[in-house]
C-alpha cells in the first residue's frame, strides 16, 4: 500500500475549512492546517481529524508533499514564495496577487525554483463549462459571435473584506475572465467597463462598485458582455451564455437559477443557490484531485500562474478602463507589469 499523500493547508477561514473538509474525504491523504488563529486551526483539525500546526514555517520545515494555500490574498505571494523555497507543489487560491507586478515577481520566483502551482479558478473543473468549452472546440456553435457571462453574489461580503479585496473586476469577475478564456481558447484583447454603487453606499468608501458591466473583444472577434453585482435576492447566480452562427448555449441555467420568466406557463423556479461553494461544489472537489494527481504524477497544471496572470490583466484593465471612462487595451497594462501599476 502506498504512504499517504503529506498535504498541508495553510488558512482556514470559510473556503480554507470547505477545503480542509473536502481533502479530509479523500483517501491517500494526510492532513495539516494552520492558520494564524491558532483556536481556529486546532478546531478545524480536531473535527476532520487532521494535524494542526503552529505556523506555515513549521508546516513545510515537517515535511509535506505539497501544499494548499487558502490565506487572505495579501499572503498568498509570500506563501507562495515559501513553498518555493521549500521545493514543494503549492494549489493557490484566486487572486495569487493584486498587481501584475506582485504577480510577475513571484512566477519568476516559482519559475526559478521549478515547483508547479494550481490557481484556485474552479469554474474550470464544473462539468457545465467543460462542455462550453468541447462545444466551442469542437466547432458546434459554429464561428462565435457574442457571449454574455455574469456572476451576482446574493448579498455583498462584510465591508472589511471588500476593504482589502482590490474591488469586483479582481475580486468577483476575475472568474469571468478566466471562465472565458478558458471556454473559448482566445485570448481577451480589449475591455470597456463602466459600474456604479446602487445599493449598498459603502463600496463608495473604498472606491468600489457593486454593480458593474464590461464589454470585451476576443481575439477571435468575437465580442463579450460581462456583469457583476454584490446583491441578487434570489440567490448566488453565475452563467454563460455563447451565441453561435450554428448554435446557442448556456451555462448556469437550471431548476434553481435566480430568476424568474414572466411568460405565461413558464416553470416555477426552485431555490436559489445560496453562495458559491453550494454552487460549485463537484467543481472544488475535482479541481483538488486535479492538483493531487499533478503532485503524484508531475502533470501540467490545470490552472498556471500565467492563467492567473493572463485574468488579473483584463481585471486591471476593466479598473482603468472604469475610471477613465475608455476602452483599454490588455496590452496596455500587460506592458507595464513592472513599473507600478497606478
Amino acid at each position: 500500500m502506498a504512504a499517504p499523500l503529506l498535504i498541508g493547508l495553510v488558512g482556514v477561514g470559510r473556503i480554507g475549512r470547505f477545503h480542509a473538509e473536502t481533502l479530509s474525504r479523500i483517501d491517500g491523504i494526510s492532513l495539516s492546517v494552520a492558520d494564524a488563529d491558532h483556536l481556529r486551526a486546532a478546531e478545524v483539525a480536531g473535527a476532520l481529524g487532521a494535524t494542526p500546526v503552529r505556523t506555515a514555517e513549521n508546516l513545510l520545515e515537517g515535511g509535506v508533499d505539497a501544499v494548499v494555500i487558502t490565506t487572505s490574498t495579501e499572503a498568498h505571494a509570500p506563501l507562495l514564495r515559501l513553498a518555493a523555497r521549500a521545493g514543494v507543489p503549492a494549489f493557490c487560491e484566486k487572486p495569487v496577487a493584486l498587481e501584475l507586478p506582485a504577480l510577475a515577481e513571484v512566477s519568476r520566483d516559482v519559475a526559478a525554483a521549478g515547483i508547479p502551482v494550481q490557481v484556485g479558478f474552479q469554474r474550470r473543473f464544473d462539468p457545465g463549462y467543460r462542455a462550453a468549452r468541447e462545444a466551442v472546440a469542437s466547432n458546434q456553435l459554429g464561428n462565435l459571435l457574442l457571449l454574455r457571462a455574469a456572476t451576482h453574489d446574493p448579498a455583498p461580503p462584510p465591508e472589511a473584506y471588500i476593504a482589502t479585496s482590490g474591488g469586483i473586476f479582481r475580486d468577483l469577475n476575475i472568474h469571468d475572465f478566466d471562465a472565458i478564456r478558458f471556454v473559448t481558447g482566445e485570448e481577451i484583447v480589449e475591455v470597456y467597463a463602466d459600474g456604479a454603487v446602487r445599493e449598498a453606499q459603502w463600496f463608495a468608501r473604498h472606491d468600489d462598485i457593486d454593480a458593474a458591466v464590461a464589454v470585451l473583444r476576443l481575439s477571435g472577434g468575437a465580442r463579450g458582455i460581462v456583469s457583476g453585482a454584490r446583491q441578487d435576492p434570489l440567490g448566488y447566480d453565475v452563467r454563460l451564455e455563447l451565441f453561435g452562427a450554428a448554435d446557442s448555449v448556456v451555462v448556469g441555467v437550471d431548476s434553481r437559477s435566480p430568476i424568474r420568466s414572466l411568460e405565461p406557463g413558464a416553470p416555477r423556479r426552485g431555490v436559489g443557490y445560496r453562495n458559491f461553494t453550494e454552487r460549485f461544489e463537484q467543481a472544488y472537489r475535482e479541481e483538488l484531485t486535479a492538483f493531487l494527481q499533478m503532485v503524484r504524477s508531475g502533470s501540467a497544471s490545470a490552472c498556471s500562474l500565467a492563467d492567473a496572470e493572463a485574468a488579473l490583466a483584463v481585471a486591471v484593465a476593466a479598473d482603468r478602463s472604469r475610471k477613465a471612462r475608455r476602452p483599454v487595451r490588455i496590452e496596455e497594462v500587460a506592458l507595464a507589469r513592472m513599473p507600478s501599476d497606478s
